[in-house]
């Protein structure tokens, strides 16, 4: 049976939530700009939201394994993978002012605003012929979770969790030198302290609706990808 996910205290230092939660926002003019670079697509007289018939979010704190078992889940059922943190890294490449800002607040181990995220990931959904998503390292906390909601008009059908002990995250991000801004010890601490205060409330939220799945994320690829598999087996008729 599925128990409500502890605290991470152990490794992170102790922060107040008002410290995570009072980051700077956004001007009228970013969010301004955002929205209207991202039309309401509709292809063959289907709206957006009707075209859609799976999402699936992909939960764990950083270094999880998350993008690994995301690539054998697109390569067995076919979904379409949205990564957030790489839709913001292409955002922070693009050497817009948006980008800039992004950067400044990852660096931070912040999160990025709901609306900014949100909508980066509406465009890719509206500009793909597929229906079924693999949304991975979204929502981050339950202000972006009733944002996301409320702007894409859908919920997930099923929300999977890489439940990994800290040392392991630590071990894997120190060692995977991927020249990643937010791969260095401080910043790992930062993103651990947002995903303990902000992160596994969602984590609970979704546990309580019955929709989590509880992944291990200690083994080799193919060992966690072994608990991977029976849940979207099981939803096979509905992704097809």
């Amino acid at each position: 049976m599925w128990r409500r996910v502890s605290s991470l205290t152990q490794f992170v230092s102790p922060t107040k939530s008002s410290s995570i939660l009072n980051q700077p926002a956004y001007t009228l003019k970013i969010w301004e700009s955002f929205t209207t670079q991202f039309p309401n697509l509709e292809k063959g007289g289907i709206s957006f939201k009707d075209r859609i018939s799976f999402i699936t979010f992909v939960l764990g704190g950083p270094g999880s394994g998350k993008g690994t078992q995301c690539e054998k889940i697109v390569e067995t059922f076919g979904f379409k993978h949205l990564s957030a943190g790489d839709l913001l890294r292409r955002e922070i490449a693009s050497k817009s002012e948006y980008g800039s800002m992004i950067l400044n607040t990852i660096k931070d181990g912040r999160i990025v605003p709901s609306e900014v995220t949100i909508k980066l990931i509406q465009k890719e959904m509206e500009s793909s012929d597929n229906k079924k998503f693999l949304i991975d390292g979204f929502p981050r906390c339950e202000e972006n979770r009733i944002a996301f909601e409320q702007i894409i008009g859908a919920e997930p059908n099923i929300v999977l969790f890489f439940d990994c002990p800290v040392e392991e995250m630590v071990k894997r991000l120190l060692n995977r030198n991927q020249g990643r801004v937010d791969d260095n010890m401080d910043t790992i601490k930062k993103r651990l302290e947002v995903f303990e205060e902000l992160n596994l409330p969602v984590v609970n939220y979704y546990a309580e609706k019955g929709k989590l799945h509880k992944i291990c994320a200690l083994g080799t690829e193919d060992e966690i990808f072994e608990q991977v598999w029976p849940v979207f087996a099981a939803c096979k008729q509905v992704i097809q």
